[in-house]
């Protein structure tokens, strides 16, 4: 979709109101948005009323809003360059995966559906990006990935690291420094009833992890 017509405050309107509703397309406040957004509850009331007038936001006074059909598939457009610009700086620059989201953030905003398509191919169209998040295709559909945190885990198992759930870069350079990464092997070797904090293995390696770093980890059972 062509989304020159849209200014780079829109874009970002429509993608925070895309991870805020989620899969359920829920109706998102005001001030959730403009928390998100870093900008004052009167700003976002302001660019939500534009965005209704341009049909891409169904909004309702003092309720919140939600995205349109045309909304929502142009943002997905938005996301899907996000994740796919992740991508290449990982796979392809090597750029560690705590570094690349503010770039992303800059390069979403280049309109050429033609060079998203190539930068797709190029890559040899994933699914994931290197966080472990779903990249929407051309249609905006995702593909749905089975996954539970490790905090959820048991005693002996064994997991494959999927994705994570804050992407916060401090957190993202904490794991690296431990060696921890997507398509990590980990096996829990203990909990703590008190505080829920886990002796993990990775790769032969022993890890004492906290209940918060658990609870922001993705895994899949192997």
């Amino acid at each position: 979709l062509y989304l020159s017509y849209m200014t780079r405050a829109e874009e970002n309107y429509l993608k925070a109101l895309y991870h805020l509703s989620g899969r359920e397309d829920a109706l998102v406040s005001t001030t959730e948005l403009a928390d998100r957004l870093e900008t004052k509850p009167s700003s976002a009331t302001d660019m939500l009323q534009k965005l209704h007038e341009k049909s891409l936001v169904a909004y309702t006074k003092y309720k919140g809003a939600k995205l349109s059909e045309e909304g929502r598939q142009k943002a997905s457009q938005i996301v899907r360059k996000h994740r796919l610009w992740e991508v290449f700086l990982v796979d392809k620059l090597d750029f560690g995966w705590e570094e690349v989201h503010e770039i992303a953030e800059q390069l979403e905003h280049i309109k050429s559906p033609e060079l998203v398509e190539r930068l797709d191919q190029f890559l040899g169209c994933p699914t994931t990006d290197p966080h472990g998040d779903p990249i929407p295709d051309q249609k905006g559909q995702v593909v749905a990935i089975s996954k539970t945190l490790l905090a959820d885990q048991p005693l002996q198992s064994s997991v494959t690291l999927m994705g994570i759930k804050d992407s916060d870069a401090d957190f993202l350079t904490y794991l690296s420094q431990k060696g921890i990464k997507l398509g990590s092997c980990i096996t829990v070797l203990d909990k703590e009833p008190f505080d829920q904090s886990m002796t993990i293995e990775i790769d032969g390696q022993m890890h004492f992890i906290s209940k918060t770093i658990s609870t922001n980890i993705y895994v899949q059972t192997l």
